[in-house]
Formats: C-alpha cells, structure tokens, sequence
C-alpha cells in the first residue's frame, strides 16, 4: 500500500506502541534505510529528490534526536545553521520559544521541556518546507503546549507529518493515518 503526503497538508500516524510509528518517521527523514518498500521523493514539480537528499528538504524534531549538550543554546542554533536555513535569527528564535534567558547556558543544565523547546525551535525555525514531529509535546508544561500550537498555525503552509496517539499533538491534522492499516 502505498502513501502519499501531499505539500502544505498535515498528517497524524497514529497506532499502537510498537507499532512503527516512530520507525516510520525515521524513514521518511532518511536516518532509517528501509528493509522493504520504498521511500520516494516527488517535488510539486515532479521531479524526483535523490533519497540520500531528502534530508535537505526535511526539518525534524524527536525525543531521540540529541542536542549537543556542551553548547549553549545559542551555539546550538548557529551550529545548525549550517545544516539548514533558519527563518529568523538566533536571539528572535530563542526569544520566540521562551529561551531568551538561558541563551548563554549550556544545554546540559537544561529542563527537559527547555530542550523540548529548543528541538521544536530547530524544526519549525528551519526554513524547510517539511516537518517531521514524533511526540512534540513530550515534556512540555501548559506554556510550551501554547507555543507548539501557535507555531503550528505559523507553518501551516508547510506539509507537517507527526507521529502521536496524543489527539493534543494532531488534532489540527487534515489526514489522520493509523499505521496498522499499512500492514499485512
């Protein structure tokens, strides 16, 4: 069976634990070769993304995606703008996602919410027209929660894929995908 996320949509995969949800995300981002299938890349001009590219269209944020502790939240952001085109600079972003203060602190004296914060930050500030959310409320207080859905509304022309049984998390989803529909 096949699945088709179509431009400025936005999908929930929902599921059991276990069920492949995360593994799923892993392999539209490419961090993940699958084993069967295939994972293909269409632009909305039709021309095919070689695979081992895509990244360079997709923004993630996940609980196993790791920061680099040692950096200061700031240096975390200049080192990514190496890796992807950022929509605002660093101190607006830090101050959008309410990490203003702590820009100068090292990561690893962080809260876990306060690293929630700054992975959001890096996907939905990465001027990417895809975004892969596995879980974006994991950890976060009523704040945080406000914040996730005010810069969903802001990128609500970009094609959003989450992976959740949290409706919170999805509930402004058009598609809503339950993997074990996909399976044999």
């Amino acid at each position: 069976m096949d699945i088709i996320f179509i431009p400025g949509q936005s999908y929930a995969i929902t599921g059991p634990n276990g069920a492949g949800k995360s593994t799923l995300l892993q392999l539209i981002g490419g961090s993940l070769q699958p084993s069967e299938g295939k994972v293909s890349f269409i632009e909305e001009n039709n021309n095919a993304i070689d695979a081992a590219m895509a990244y360079t269209k997709i923004a993630i944020a996940a609980p196993y995606m790791e920061l680099i502790e040692e950096m200061t939240a700031k240096e975390q952001l200049e080192f990514h703008i190496h890796f992807k085109k950022l929509t605002h600079h660093t101190k607006e972003i830090l101050s959008e996602v309410g990490l203003y203060h702590a820009a100068e602190k090292q990561i690893r004296y962080f809260s876990s919410g306060m690293k929630q914060r700054l992975k959001l930050a890096l996907a939905f500030f990465s001027n990417e027209p895809v975004i892969l959310l596995d879980e974006p409320l994991t950890n976060l207080d009523k704040a945080g929660i406000d914040l996730y859905h005010h810069f969903i509304e802001k990128n609500s022309n970009k094609t959003i894929i989450i992976s959740s049984n949290d409706a919170q998390e999805y509930s402004f989803c058009n598609h809503i995908l339950n993997i074990n529909s996909f399976k044999n």
